[in-house]
């Protein structure tokens, strides 16, 4: 009965008259002025009352309604005016952002974009352009920091059945394209459970389910929970699975069926939300709740966990707590290809890994990792990533030179990848120059520690602490505890010497404190990890990345490397409760 009024309360409400043509010029392509009056105050009362996080600075969110069926534009969902109307509302009521409504795809300009925080696909649909600079462009934003919002029909935008395969890197970047069709219709009730209930962006539910009608999608290839992490998704329990709503066979086996998830993309952050086909969710607090959540979590004002649902465990989610990013340095595989030390490293269960110039691409890509690689080749990279849920945190490049064009080269390089870090010993005289860039290209410089006889200059913690004295934070120390270790420097000593000039850290554990000590695995040594780690949380020092380089057993060191992540995983697990 409960699902009968409500229905009924909306064809009513789509019957009053329509709203004045009197709103803010500003929203014009917003189509607001389609809203019926009595909606409008509905979704003035259900606004959220309040928001998670108070932004950073002032944020600007770019909007596209587009939609189009075979290439033929189309006026698109009825929801769009009055979803439009709320997200305009809690940008203004809270002071969250401010919207640009456009119907001009080649505002995807990277000129364009670079005055934006986030992209809004608001139930766009269908193919919205073909030419491969502004796709590109697209993912480039989000790649290097930008935020993705997409709502309900986002979900089918550079698709078109029967085919799904218009921009394949779109799917990608989303998490997965509709091509699955959608078993519920818009008078179909479902009844949500949540995946993740503690993350921020769910924090609209406090119950265990939540019905919703609305016609929401099921989701094929590229989609996968080993590279998103699932919010809420239809309860096969509590929902009708007639067979006659043509479930996938594979979502069936699963009895997975995601509606809501996150995800990173590079350094970029990811909402989506199948919800949004019926204009009812307009006016419903809690669906309102979560577009706004997910929308300050895309901008970036909102933290929340992004490590892939299927790489969730007791441990990882005590590393989340702990703000801690737990990968390999690629060094650990370094006779191996980048995509082969991918494979791996998911193997091993993790989400991060760390890049080096000296090591090949692939069998198909034999170039080294580097900034002559071409942009087709770095989004083969980028895709091999994301089909493992693995994100490259930092990156080693040996020298950053002192001529700004072509370190220029590098930091664009960075930038492409999503790299956060850059693990490197650049001359002393050449650090103006990094710090400079270091601010421009918001990517940290981490200065590595290689021994006496290739760092005479950054061998030791008061060097580097000398070094970046009065400069940017983005500077500081890349701890390698092998080096130190070898050189008599207790890791330690040196960690709690750094302070917050600690950025990443290459952890060894050594069997003995001289130059001739060699890898073991992590625990059995002499290197004090306990101690260190405990040093950190009580500090509240959150390395970048808390890199495990194995250095040792190169033709079969997954043994040690998988008794280390043990190691670390146990630690982790004491250390947040």
């Amino acid at each position: 009965m409960k699902h009968l009024l409500l229905w009924g309360l909306s064809f009513i409400l789509l019957t009053t008259l329509p709203l004045q043509a009197h709103l803010h010029h500003d929203h014009d392509f917003s189509r607001i002025h389609e809203i019926r009056h009595d909606n409008l105050k509905r979704i003035d009362r259900a606004i959220p009352n309040s928001a998670q996080a108070i932004p950073k600075k002032p944020r600007k969110v770019l909007v596209y309604n587009l939609h189009y069926v075979h290439d033929e534009r189309r006026p698109g969902h009825a929801s769009i005016p009055y979803i439009n109307y709320a997200l305009i509302q809690m940008g203004e009521r809270h002071d969250l952002w401010e919207l640009t409504f456009s119907e001009d795809i080649n505002d995807l300009n990277r000129e364009n974009l670079k005055q934006y925080d986030a992209l809004c696909f608001q139930n766009t649909a269908g193919v919205l352009t073909y030419d491969e600079e502004l796709r590109s462009s697209l993912l480039d934003f989000v790649y290097a920091g930008g935020g993705f919002i997409g709502i309900h029909a986002a979900g089918a935008t550079f698709a078109q059945w029967p085919k799904y395969d218009y921009f394949p890197e779109f799917g990608e970047m989303l998490g997965g394209f509709e091509s699955g069709g959608h078993p519920w219709k818009a008078d179909h009730w479902i009844t949500l459970r949540f995946d993740d209930p503690a993350h921020p962006v769910n924090s609209a539910f406090k119950e265990s389910y939540y019905d919703v009608m609305d016609e929401v999608f099921q989701f094929t290839d590229p989609y996968s929970p080993n590279h998103l992490r699932v919010l809420n998704s239809i309860d096969p329990e509590l929902t009708d699975m007639d067979p006659s709503r043509n479930m996938l066979p594979e979502r069936m086996v699963e009895k997975d069926f995601s509606i809501s998830w996150v995800k990173r993309y590079g350094r970029g952050r990811v909402f989506y939300t199948s919800i949004g086909h019926n204009d009812i969710h307009a006016w419903d607090p809690k669906v309102l709740q979560l577009f706004q959540d997910g929308m300050q979590f895309a901008i970036g004002d909102l933290k929340g966990p992004t490590t892939p649902t299927a790489k969730l465990t007791p441990a990882v989610k005590a590393q989340e707590k702990l703000g801690w990013n737990f990968g390999i340095a690629a060094y650990s595989f370094k006779d191996n290809t980048l995509f082969e030390s991918i494979e791996k490293v998911d193997s091993l269960g993790l989400a991060y890994i760390g890049g080096l110039n000296v090591q090949t691409v692939s069998a198909d890509i034999p170039k080294k990792l580097d900034h002559n690689l071409t942009d087709t080749e770095i989004r083969a990279i980028r895709s091999k990533l994301n089909k493992h849920g693995i994100t490259m945190l930092t990156y080693f490049v040996f020298d950053i030179p002192g001529d700004e064009a072509e370190a220029r080269k590098i930091f664009e390089f960075g930038k492409k990848l999503g790299v956060e870090t850059f693990l490197s010993e650049p001359k002393p005289e050449n650090l103006d120059l990094v710090e400079k860039l270091c601010i421009e290209y918001n990517i940290k410089v981490a200065i590595h520690n290689h021994g006496q006889r290739l760092s005479p200059v950054y061998m030791y913690p008061e060097q580097i602490l000398e070094v970046t004295k009065g400069r940017s934070p983005l500077i500081g120390a890349a701890c390698d505890f092998g080096y130190w270790a070898r050189a008599g420097i207790d890791p330690y000593e040196a960690i709690k010497l750094l302070g917050d000039r600690v950025i990443t850290m290459q952890m060894h554990d050594l069997h003995e404190m001289s130059p001739d000590g060699h890898d073991v695995p992590w625990g059995t040594g002499v290197v004090k990890l306990d101690k260190i780690l405990k040093h950190l949380r009580d500090n509240d020092i959150n390395p970048v990345m808390f890199g495990l380089e194995y250095s040792r057993n190169w033709d079969n060191n997954i043994p040690e490397i998988s008794e280390s992540v043990a190691y670390f995983n146990d630690l982790t697990l004491k250390l947040a409760k």
